[in-house]
C-alpha cells in the first residue's frame, strides 16, 4: 500500500455551514476546514453535495451568474497549497446541461469531475453516458464522466452523489468490484424523525456491501430550512462497522475523521475473490502522497468479544448447540461421554451439551460426565466439577488415573519423578483412552472439550485431549469461553451451578498435569508459561481473519494493549505465538469435526490449509 502506515489511510467527512448560493463565503468555509485537515494528517477530505453553492439553491441552479461564482469559487479553493485530496460538490455545465457533480483538486490541480450518476430532478442531468469525456473548468482540460476511479499511494477510491446511493445497484457497488477501496457518497439528505438510525445503518449495510471503506457526508445547517432540515449528517465506516460519526444538530464547521484499514480490505477481497478485471473505469493517478500521521482509531483489544454480550453470548451458545444436535440426530446418537476437569474449557462444552439435550428432548442421564483426577488436580477444580455434574442432572463418574498412570511409568521406563513431556502427555492420553472406551460400552461418542486458542499454540497432547468425536469448542478463543461461562453464570437459576462457574471463571487456566504446590494450589498455569491469552487471541484474531503481517499486528496490539502491556512484552508473546503457531500446525492437520461459531477455524478442511513443514522465518524476520 505504497506509503500507507500499517495499511491506514486516514480520511475525513467535512460537513461546513452553508450559506445558500454565497460561493465566496462557501469556498472560504471549505477552504478552512481543508487546511484543518491537512494539519490533523488527513489525506482525503469530502464535502457534502454541491457544497459550493449550497444544495438548496432551486432554480437558482440555472443561473449564470450562480454557475459562474461556483467556478470562480473553486478557482480560490486551487490555489489551497496543503498535500490533501479534496472532493467538493458544485455545479456544472457542460454541452448545454447542469450536471451535479463532485470536484477532485488537489495543490492546484483538478484531477477529475465525476457527475451524479441518477437524477430525477428538473434541473440536474443524469451522469449516466458520460464516460470518456473531457471538459474545460478553471482553465484546466480534466476527465469528466461516471467512469472515473482516483488513485493516491495505490488506494483507490471513487464517489457517488445523492441518489446514487439508494439505487439497487449502486455505483460505489460497480466501482469496489472493480477495485476501488473505499466510496464516498456526497449527499443532500433531508432528516426527519427516525430517519437518522436508518442512515446510519444505510451506511454500514454500504461499506460491508463493497466490502470496503465508505465516506459519507451530507448538507448541513445553514441549507434552507423552507420546507425541510438539514443536519449535516457526516458518517465514516469500514466493512459494516461505524469508525466515527457527526454529532447531531452541531451547529459549527466539523470535521469527522478515522482512520480506514485499506490493508483489512484488500485481505477480506482476496479471501472472497470479491473484485474483477474490469477496463472500463479511468484511473486518476493523483500525485499527493498519502500523509504519515499517528492512527487514532480505536482498536477493540477483545475483537472475539461480542459487542452486545448478553445476545452475542446467547447466540455463540445456541450455534454450539445446533451444531451438536445436528450430529447426533444424524448419528442417531443419544449418549455422549465427556471428560470433565473443573476447567473453563469443559464447563462451557457441559453447558452446550446440556442445552444440546434439552433442545432435543433428550434425558440429561445420557451424558455420561467424567472427572478423572490425576497427580495435579486439586481440590478446587474437582470440587467445582463434581458440583457441576451433580447440580446439572447428568450421569456423574469418578474414575482416578493415577494407578493406571503409575504402572504406565513401570511399563515405559519412567521415573515418575521425571516431570517431563512424557510424564505430562501420558496423563492426557490415559483420560483420552478412558473416555473412547466408556463411550464404546455406552454407544455414545466422545465430545472435545479444547478450544480455539489452544489448537492455535498446540497446546494439547497429540492424540490425548487433542483428540475426540466432535469438539464443540473448536472455533471458540479462550477469552471467549471465559466470557460463554461469565454470562452462563449470571443466567444461571441453580445457586451452586451458579457458584461454581463463578469459581471456574476465576480459576487459573491449567492443564493440572503437574503437582499442585505444598498449599494444595495450580503449581501449572497455562499463561505463564505460553503467555496472555488475551494477546494470543488478538494475534489469532488478526492473523487469521486480516492475513495481518507481524508489524501490522505489532502496531495494532501497541493501540490496543497501551497501558496494559510494554511493546517488549507484546513483541516477545508475538514471536512465541508465531512459533508455536507454525510449528504446531502438525496436530491441526488431524482435528475432529467441530463447528466454526465465530469468525476463526483452523480446521484443515477448508478453512485453514497450511502446510505442516511451513517454516516461519519471515514473519519472524519482520518483528524484529
Amino acid at each position: 500500500m505504497g506509503k500507507v502506515r500499517g495499511g491506514f489511510i486516514k480520511v475525513a467527512a467535512a460537513t461546513p455551514r452553508v450559506a445558500v448560493a454565497d460561493c465566496t463565503t462557501n469556498a472560504k468555509r471549505i477552504g478552512s476546514l481543508i487546511c484543518k485537515a491537512a494539519e490533523e494528517g488527513v489525506s482525503i477530505i469530502s464535502f457534502p453535495e454541491l457544497s459550493i453553492t449550497g444544495s438548496s439553491c432551486g432554480t437558482l441552479f440555472t443561473q449564470h451568474s450562480l454557475l459562474e461564482a461556483a467556478e470562480a469559487a473553486l478557482h480560490r479553493l486551487l490555489l489551497i497549497p496543503e498535500p490533501i485530496v479534496s472532493v467538493v460538490g458544485m455545479p456544472v455545465l457542460y454541452n448545454s446541461h447542469i450536471y451535479d457533480c463532485a470536484v477532485v483538486v488537489a495543490e492546484g490541480i483538478i484531477h477529475g469531475v465525476v457527475p451524479k450518476s441518477y437524477s430525477n430532478d428538473t434541473i440536474f442531468t443524469a451522469g449516466r453516458g458520460t464516460e470518456n469525456r473531457y471538459i474545460n473548468l478553471c482553465d484546466q482540460m480534466v476527465p469528466f464522466g461516471s467512469d472515473l476511479i482516483f488513485s493516491i499511494d495505490g488506494v483507490k477510491f471513487s464517489i457517488e452523489i445523492g441518489d446514487d446511493c439508494r439505487q439497487i445497484i449502486t455505483p460505489s457497488a460497480e466501482t469496489a468490484s472493480a477495485g476501488a477501496h473505499i466510496a464516498i457518497c456526497m449527499d443532500a439528505k433531508e432528516e426527519y424523525s427516525q430517519s437518522h438510525n436508518a442512515l446510519v445503518n444505510s451506511v454500514a449495510h454500504h461499506s460491508e456491501a463493497i466490502c470496503g471503506g465508505y465516506i459519507y457526508c451530507s448538507a448541513s445547517v445553514g441549507e434552507s430550512s423552507t420546507d425541510l432540515v438539514y443536519t449535516g449528517g457526516a458518517i465514516v465506516a469500514e466493512r459494516g462497522e461505524i469508525l466515527a460519526e457527526r454529532a447531531r444538530f452541531s451547529r459549527t464547521d466539523e470535521l469527522t475523521i478515522a482512520d480506514i484499514d485499506v490493508e483489512a480490505i484488500e485481505h477480506a477481497r482476496l479471501k472472497d475473490h470479491k473484485t474483477t478485471l474490469c477496463d472500463c473505469y479511468r484511473v486518476m493517478e493523483l500525485l499527493q502522497t498519502i500523509q504519515p500521521s499517528p492512527i487514532v482509531r480505536k482498536v477493540d483489544p477483545a475483537p472475539f468479544i461480542p459487542k452486545d454480550l448478553d445476545g452475542g453470548c446467547r447466540e455463540v451458545i445456541e450455534l454450539q448447540a445446533v451444531a451438536l444436535a445436528q450430529r447426533l440426530e444424524h448419528t442417531h446418537c443419544s449418549k455422549v461421554v465427556i471428560g470433565i476437569s473443573g476447567g473453563l474449557d469443559s464447563t462451557l462444552a457441559l453447558i452446550v451439551l446440556v442445552r444440546t439435550f434439552d433442545m432435543l428432548g433428550l434425558d440429561r442421564k445420557g451424558i455420561v460426565g467424567v472427572t478423572m483426577p490425576g497427580f495435579g488436580t486439586t481440590g478446587r477444580t474437582y470440587n467445582n466439577a463434581i458440583t457441576l455434574m451433580q447440580e446439572l442432572g447428568i450421569t456423574l463418574r469418578e474414575i482416578s488415573i493415577r494407578a493406571a498412570c503409575e504402572q504406565h511409568f513401570k511399563d515405559i521406563n519412567l521415573d515418575p519423578s521425571d516431570r517431563s513431556a512424557a510424564y505430562e502427555n501420558s496423563q492426557a492420553r490415559e483420560r483420552t483412552q478412558i473416555l473412547m472406551d466408556i463411550a464404546n460400552a455406552v454407544g455414545g461418542m466422545v465430545i472435545g472439550t479444547g478450544d480455539l486458542s489452544e489448537s492455535a499454540l498446540g497446546w494439547a497432547t497429540y492424540n490425548g485431549d487433542h483428540m475426540s468425536m466432535y469438539n464443540v469448542n473448536c472455533s471458540v478463543p479462550k477469552t471467549l469461553v471465559r466470557a460463554l461461562t461469565t454470562w452462563a453464570a449470571n443466567n444461571e437459576q441453580n445457586e451452586k451451578v451458579k457458584a461454581a462457574l463463578m469459581d471456574i471463571v476465576c480459576t487459573p487456566v491449567s492443564p493440572e498435569l503437574l503437582p499442585a504446590d505444598e498449599k494444595g494450589e495450580i503449581a501449572q498455569k497455562t499463561e505463564d508459561l505460553v503467555g496472555p491469552y488475551k494477546l494470543h487471541d488478538f494475534f489469532i484474531y488478526h492473523f487469521v481473519v486480516n492475513g495481518f503481517s507481524p508489524a501490522k499486528i505489532l502496531l495494532l496490539a501497541n493501540l490496543a494493549f497501551e497501558g496494559s502491556y510494554t511493546e517488549d512484552v507484546i513483541k516477545h508473546w508475538l514471536k512465541v505465538f508465531i512459533r508455536r503457531f507454525f510449528a504446531q500446525q502438525y496436530k491441526r492437520s488431524a482435528v475432529p469435526d467441530g463447528p466454526k461459531v465465530t469468525a476463526v477455524s483452523l480446521s484443515p478442511r477448508g478453512s485453514w490449509m497450511m502446510p505442516s513443514d511451513a517454516y516461519p522465518t519471515e514473519w519472524l524476520a519482520e518483528v524484529e
